[in-house]
């Protein structure tokens, strides 16, 4: 895996300045102002793209995945990521049906209810972990990724088309949908602590569950990332589920160089839910994560 032109995978997709953390630092060039920050509602879902749609068959479980085409989408021609401009959310990553699996063994073992709880899948792409929490009774699954058009062409699309059958109206889980920067976003996310949108008063704040697949792969993406986890994981309960590689060759990122910074500022611990060897020499993986 190479991180040389224009179109590659697992690059930068952050230039903020240095926190302190040297294992963090990097010399990625500067990248483009993040578009701003919005709601994305269920109805704005665009006409004019081409959505096909296909089974997913994960141990047992039948979810349906679309399909687009990233040119019609953004006007790029198909690519895993545009740093700044596009973060790979039309593209299906292992780590998300690895995510989903490990949500199901999870419950099964009777380590995990989702009925009933706030959600909230980061960089949700397809958002079939988000879709999973709906499908489990969530009562409320808010979706967020990098762009705006990759919600209203794909997810909102396949929520809709997974949700379709659903037979208890009555129960159905409220999906929003919020297009951002990890930076930036928490303010616009309802339960986010410091949230523009929160008008709770006298109740705790914040997700029960964080759900997040293949986000770790930018080192300086990370520092947002986490830090945008502190301002939405309720506390003293919430916890959050990480699928991911150990580690993304070429950019440093991964599962253990994340894990890292947790154990270094010391208010979170994790544990291995699964780990997934596929023959190859990287090892993905799944992590729950809560407060010590």
């Amino acid at each position: 895996m190479t991180t040389n032109g224009s179109f590659q995978l697992f690059s930068s997709s952050d230039d903020k300045p240095s926190l302190g953390l040297g294992f963090l630092e990097s010399s990625e060039p500067p990248l483009p102002p993040p578009p701003p920050s919005i709601e994305v509602l269920s109805s704005e879902v665009s006409p004019s793209v081409k959505y096909t749609v296909e089974p997913v068959n994960l141990d047992g479980l039948t979810l349906l995945k679309g399909r687009v085409s990233t040119k019609e989408v953004l006007g790029l021609p198909n690519s895993d990521l545009v740093p700044g401009i596009y973060e790979g959310g039309l593209k299906l990553w292992e780590g998300s049906l690895d995510l989903v699996k490990a949500l199901r063994s999870e419950i099964q073992n009777g380590h995990l209810s989702l009925k009933g709880k706030r959600v909230l899948e980061l960089g949700c792409g397809h958002g079939l972990p988000g879709i999973f929490a709906c499908l489990e009774g969530a009562a409320e699954t808010h979706f967020q990724d990098f762009n705006a058009e990759v919600l209203r062409c794909l997810t909102i699309p396949n929520v809709n088309a997974n949700l379709a059958e659903k037979s208890q109206p009555d129960n159905a889980s409220e999906a929003r949908f919020f297009a951002g920067d990890w930076g930036e976003i928490h303010q616009l996310l309802p339960h986010a602590h410091e949230s523009e949108m929160n008008s709770e008063h006298g109740q705790a704040t914040g997700y029960d569950v964080i759900l997040m697949a293949e986000t770790i792969y930018s080192i300086s993406a990370q520092r947002n990332l986490y830090g945008l986890i502190k301002k939405c994981m309720i506390h003293p309960h919430g916890v959050v589920y990480m699928a991911g590689k150990k580690h993304y060759f070429g950019v440093g990122g991964g599962t253990r160089q994340f894990l890292s910074m947790l154990e270094k500022e010391g208010v979170m611990s994790a544990t291995l839910v699964t780990e997934v060897a596929d023959g190859s020499s990287n090892v993905r993986e799944v992590w729950k994560l809560s407060y010590k």
